[in-house]
């Protein structure tokens, strides 16, 4: 579609000396949703500030910005989770106020979360009746199910049970979940970031249907390759305000990363390493399901070398979270499953285990890596009591505690009023890097990292893939487990993919490319069942 002033490419010094013409040649038309001045602030924080866009029909439309930028408050907004303080917006010309999501998908917007909704011990039908104002008989709504889910290229059982589902099939329950409500907006959040490439591609083209019928996609990703090939238009948020537009297929993504972030910032560097002693050695680890729906670990073998960055990939659900509880301590394994320097501790808690100087980092960041209503300052001293001699006979030593927190704090750019600020009052990507800072500062002797940049904007991705590049140039063995595949193409020394429990052959990083790195994370061609 044409606009009145054509969006122009990213720059991050927003000089732009030349405009480009519009993804589609339509006539000009009214936006879907338009959004004028839109602001909301809590106590010490501009959530938004004097917020405008359009969305128009038929476009996939980017929301870029930093972690903490406000893109989560302006889609609640949007979605009719909060409301705004001051502004307005209107939904194909007429006033559009949704005080809670009901009233948002009855005006035709439908919201798929980063974080799944869904009831493991429901079947896919249950699921889906649940997110509906008035479900029809279940036998009516399993064959809408199945004919929408094959319509859009999207495959789906209405009778399995959602925790039997890969994380590829849960996320289509979410989309099929609003496509049956026929929404003109469609709002994503972060939806790749448990797909595999082949899946990506799926999800893709699912969604450029969607969009030549006529929907609307407002798509959140900090995955900028991603969005240069699919998005038409970006609008680009810091710290609560709209600091430009571009068309991403005319920017580079570095261009769009560092308009996010107002300044350039340096691409994370690998340095040649000699490797040391086997710091961590884990034999033929077997575990069952922690719970119904976990997943069993099978006959898992690696060892990580001192200085040597280890990557394990796998599509979520498929032993990454039981890997790391076992190695961390939360569940005990054969005292002679694993060894730290030579050292069996199979049996050791994780307390024994930190002291030993094996740290972790979960991937549910609030609840598991951090406690929601503690402050920094108390969730500094939740892990690092120990090395950081925050606690002295039996007395939380708090001066020094603060301090370690503000170090934390200072040396990872965690955006936040201070130190006695709440967990759960920073934004995802603060959060994170608060908690990678608090174990890389507590100088491991092996670091284990599941998902060390999902949803982190682009610079906080490159400051924390730096800081564990330089903890393995200092010797240290790192362990990262992750679901991007450009991470651990980046990072790693060695890569291995997770599959229903079972750990393939570990290979070079740079002998591989992303497709055999994909197939091996869907457990294609029989790679799987190999062991180190």
């Amino acid at each position: 579609m044409y606009y009145p002033l054509p969006p122009r490419p990213c720059s991050a010094n927003r000089d732009y000396p030349r405009q480009t013409t519009a993804i589609r040649e339509t006539r000009v038309t009214e936006p879907l949703l338009r959004i004028s001045g839109v602001t909301k602030t809590y106590p010490g924080v501009i959530a938004n500030e004097d917020v405008s866009l359009d969305i128009h029909s038929g476009e996939v439309h980017a929301l870029l910005g930093e972690n903490g930028a406000g893109k989560s408050t302006l889609v609640k907004m949007i979605y009719g989770l909060i409301r705004p303080d001051s502004g307005g917006m209107q939904m194909n010309g007429a006033p559009f106020t949704p005080t809670q999501p009901r009233a948002a998908r009855a005006a035709g917007v439908g919201m798929v979360f980063q974080h799944f909704s869904l009831f493991d011990a429901l079947s896919v039908a249950e699921n889906v009746a649940l997110g509906m104002e008035d479900p029809p008989r279940q036998r009516d709504l399993a064959a809408r199910i199945q004919d929408v889910s094959q319509a859009y290229g999207l495959p789906l059982d209405p009778h399995r049970i959602v925790g039997d589902l890969s994380a590829g099939e849960r996320q289509r329950v979410e989309i099929i979940r609003c496509l049956l409500q026929d929404p003109r907006l469609l709002i994503m959040d972060e939806p790749t970031s448990v797909l595999t490439p082949q899946e990506v591609d799926i999800l893709f083209q699912t969604l450029r249907k969607l969009t030549d019928e006529g929907v609307a996609i407002l798509y959140i990703s900090h995955k900028l390759e991603e969005i240069r090939s699919l998005c038409e238009r970006a609008t680009i948020l810091r710290r609560g305000r709209v600091v430009g537009q571009c068309v991403p297929r005319d920017s580079s993504a570095r261009e769009m990363a560092e308009m996010m972030v107002g300044s350039s910032f340096a691409a994370p560097a690998r340095t040649r390493r000699d490797l040391g002693d086997v710091a961590l050695e884990v034999r033929a680890l077997s575990l069952p399901p922690a719970h119904a729906f976990g997943t069993a670990l099978r006959d898992i073998s690696f060892a990580v070398r001192r200085g040597e960055v280890l990557g394990l990939g796998g599509v979520a659900g498929n032993g990454q979270d039981e890997l790391l509880a076992a190695i961390s301590g939360e569940r005990r394994a054969a005292r002679d499953m694993v060894h730290l320097s030579g050292d069996p501790i199979g049996h050791l808690g994780p307390a024994a285990r930190r002291g030993k100087g094996l740290l972790t980092v979960p991937e549910e960041r609030l609840g598991h890596a951090a406690a929601p209503d503690m402050s920094l300052t108390e969730n500094a001293v939740v892990t690092g009591a120990q090395r950081r001699a925050l606690v002295q006979r039996g007395f939380v030593q708090w001066g020094t505690a603060r301090r370690f927190a503000e170090e934390i704090i200072a040396q990872f750019d965690v955006r936040t009023p201070g130190p006695d600020s709440a967990a759960r009052a920073l934004s995802g990507g603060n959060l994170q890097k608060f908690v990678i800072g608090r174990e890389v500062l507590q100088a491991p002797n092996v670091l284990v990292v599941n998902q060390p940049t999902w949803g982190v904007d682009a610079a906080a991705a490159a400051a924390i893939r730096q800081a564990l590049l330089d903890l393995a140039a200092d010797g240290v063995a790192v362990i990262c487990i992750s679901q991007d595949l450009d991470e651990l193409m980046e990072l790693s020394d060695r890569f291995g993919a997770l599959n229903e429990g079972r750990l393939s052959a570990l290979r070079a990083t740079d002998a591989l490319s992303v497709e055999e790195i994909g197939l091996m994370m869907g457990g294609a061609h029989g790679m799987v069942m190999a062991h180190v």
